[in-house]
């Protein structure tokens, strides 16, 4: 299967459920999948940060993208993230995981030091020429210190580099000028602009994005899949209540107490807390050094859910 053009709908950026031994979890990988399947969501978005990827060893990441690859069976396209500092270690990541069957590869900003955006735009231009599969930009500044710039985005669009923009930035005036810029440069054909928040999915869409990929959606896929077909029959009000629902069930990411955890490990842990308790996960254990969720806090998430009629 190629990935359509433009990519549209909800992409979920798979969760990697983990055993207690912090080994990837096949059995549990393989339940989630088919649980974002009957969701009836879009496209599968594996090695992103909701995937942990930064967490796994490089054998962990391939097993994942061969266990989706290989359960999905060309149901759904699979993008799989690249992330790392470097271009040739990235590079390195495009061979693995698409020998392993992904289908577009997830790329952000080299990272470690700070990059001039001449230099985000050699990155991409090389992955781009190294790559036998699509190339997606992921804008994430919050972990790589580097935002990527609408000029340089439109750019690579432009000259067929870039097939689509994950954007995750939560700058949202930016993300409505790459939107506007895809739109209205005439050199600009199939390419996917794609919000990463899960508050803002409606707003995304009136902006013009073509979809979502929101870390939500492996606890909810159904919700997010609602909302966006909401809003595109035109049911405005019924969007934004699916859209304040899905607010309130997000909140779950501070049941994690701050003062002995980082926001990631409250998010994942979360994450994965809701899919042990709906049974779609075996284990809810975040890989190493975050710090998991004690048994309070798991209670919380479950009470998250049962308000939002999950539990």
């Amino acid at each position: 299967m190629t990935i359509p053009t433009p990519l549209t709908g909800v992409i979920p950026p798979v969760c990697t459920p983990l055993t207690p031994e912090r080994e990837v979890d096949v059995p549990s990988l393989v339940r989630l999948v088919d649980h974002l399947v009957a969701g009836g969501v879009d496209a599968l978005f594996v090695l992103g940060s909701s995937s942990e990827a930064a967490f796994l060893t490089d054998a962990q990441r391939r097993r994942v993208v061969e266990t989706v690859v290989g359960h999905v069976g060309g149901q759904l396209p699979v993008l799989a993230g690249v992330i790392d500092m470097t271009t040739p270690r990235v590079l390195d990541h495009v061979r693995a995981v698409t020998a392993a069957g992904a289908e577009a590869v997830v790329a952000t900003a080299p990272f470690y030091t700070r990059t001039h955006p001449a230099e985000i735009s050699r990155h991409y231009r090389l992955l781009a020429a190294g790559s036998p599969v699509p190339v997606l930009a992921y804008d994430i500044p919050v972990a790589v210190h580097s935002g990527l710039p609408a000029d340089v985005v439109l750019e690579l669009a432009a000259d067929g580099v870039l097939a689509g923009l994950k954007d995750s930035s939560g700058d949202l005036a930016a993300f409505r000028r790459v939107v506007t810029g895809a739109r209205t440069d005439a050199a600009v054909t199939g390419f996917s602009v794609l919000t990463g928040s899960e508050l803002l999915v409606d707003s995304a869409l009136a902006l013009g994005a073509d979809g979502a990929v929101p870390g939500l959606a492996n606890v909810d896929p159904a919700g997010y899949v609602r909302l966006v077909r909401l809003f595109r029959a035109g049911d405005l009000d019924r969007a934004r209540a699916e859209q304040e629902r899905l607010c309130a069930l997000f909140a779950m990411v501070g049941a994690g107490d701050p003062a002995r955890m980082g926001g990631g490990s409250a998010a994942l842990g979360a994450f994965k807390a809701a899919l042990h308790l709906r049974g779609v996960i075996a284990c809810p254990a975040t890989a190493e050094p975050q710090v998991p969720l004690s048994e309070a806090e798991t209670e919380q998430v479950g009470k998250y859910l049962a308000a939002a009629g999950l539990l």
